[in-house]
């Protein structure tokens, strides 16, 4: 068990995790009623269950403990998505996880494979309430054009830790975004890696952390493969006392990783007092031979000049610092690009502001 001293853990509050780090699996009886997974998705796409031997083979190896819990339970839901290679799909493939049940913890582990030149967009939303452990792997073929999209929207009390590796093949394209707004305590640890040159990632993420809500975000893209290209974009807002987001990122650019261009960033709004937001940038370079490679992390509150250049136009002051987190959120929707999502963000990030700020026709009709 973790003491919170360890530098991967030392930001997670670990009794509020402990649910979720304990080596008593559930019953399996008890974990079929935890979740529910509900995946979706047009002509063409596979969906089958896992056994435990297969996952072992197929699935990335785990980072840490919680991640080891999930692909050790013998009792955990396990899904693989097969998308085909040349295959294009108009319609997102859906992932819905739902929560039914608190008070027991369960795990779950996620293989999806994408074929060669695929292209395809896949959109995984967590809701109601649990405890919950998981395992994502997606292993992208050659040439692909793959967005993935996670949405975080738990109820209050829900407890969610993932591990989600991506590995990227030659010259495939890859667009991620994590919108975490729920849950009581989240921690998300992604890493990339290639299996080939030329491969393109591009990781987004937005989140908001309300009072006593602890929001974790860990990225390690490995440039293990030369001509590759990594860009990281994070921005959150945090409001009410003991409201803590924390996004650690880090590269690591190994001797053959040359001319490689990658860029991480982390932008925090802090709209109240009794906030905390850590932010950790991270490059280790083994080789000059790049195009480029920098992180900027940033905290701050409202930038004056933008409320009183509003407020100068007779836009009270509580509009005006919602229409700047609006701003403020605007560009990475815009960068996530994918229309059947970017109403639901727009709409959740509106209603994390009425409960600070109270409702707004102004923005409703903007």
């Amino acid at each position: 068990m973790p003491t919170g001293r360890e530098e991967i853990w030392r930001f997670t509050p670990i009794k509020t995790f402990k649910p979720v780090l304990s080596e008593v699996a559930p019953e399996s009886s008890q974990q079929a009623s935890v979740i529910d997974v509900d995946i979706k998705g047009a002509d063409g796409v596979t969906v089958t269950d896992l056994a435990a031997g297969e996952l072992q083979e197929l699935a990335e190896t785990p980072q840490d403990r919680l991640s080891a819990l999930a692909a050790a339970d013998p009792h955990a839901v396990n899904r693989r998505v097969v998308i085909p290679a040349e295959a294009t799909f108009k319609a997102p493939v859906e992932v819905t996880v739902t929560g039914r049940n608190d008070e027991v913890s369960c795990h779950h582990n996620v293989v999806v494979e994408i074929g060669n030149h695929a292209e395809s967009t896949l959109i995984v939303r967590h809701r109601g309430v649990a405890h919950l452990g998981e395992n994502w792997t997606f292993r992208i073929g050659d040439g692909a054009q793959v967005t993935v999209l996670f949405v975080q929207e738990w109820d209050d009390a829900a407890i969610h830790g993932a591990q989600i590796s991506f590995e990227i093949g030659r010259d495939a394209t890859v667009r991620t975004a994590q919108a975490s707004f729920g849950g009581k305590a989240v921690r998300i640890s992604q890493t990339a890696s290639y299996t080939g040159p030329g491969g393109n990632l591009t990781q987004l993420g937005a989140y908001f952390a309300d009072a006593g809500q602890h929001i974790e975000h860990r990225l390690f893209v490995d440039h293990n493969a030369p001509s590759t290209e990594s860009h990281v974009d994070f921005r959150g807002c945090l409001q009410g006392k003991d409201a803590h987001s924390v996004w650690i990122g880090d590269v690591l650019i190994r001797p053959v990783a040359q001319d490689i261009d990658t860029y991480e960033s982390n932008k925090n709004l802090v709209l109240t007092e009794g906030c905390r937001a850590d932010a950790v940038p991270n490059l280790e370079i083994q080789t000059g031979n790049i195009r480029g490679a920098g992180h900027s992390a940033s905290t701050g509150r409202f930038d004056a000049e933008q409320l009183f250049y509003l407020q100068a136009r007779g836009i009270e002051e509580a509009e005006a610092r919602r229409l700047v987190v609006h701003g403020f959120f605007t560009d990475i929707v815009r960068k996530i690009g994918v229309p059947e999502i970017s109403e639901e963000l727009v709409a959740r990030i509106e209603a994390e502001l009425v409960e600070n700020l109270g409702s707004s026709t102004a923005v409703e009709e903007g």
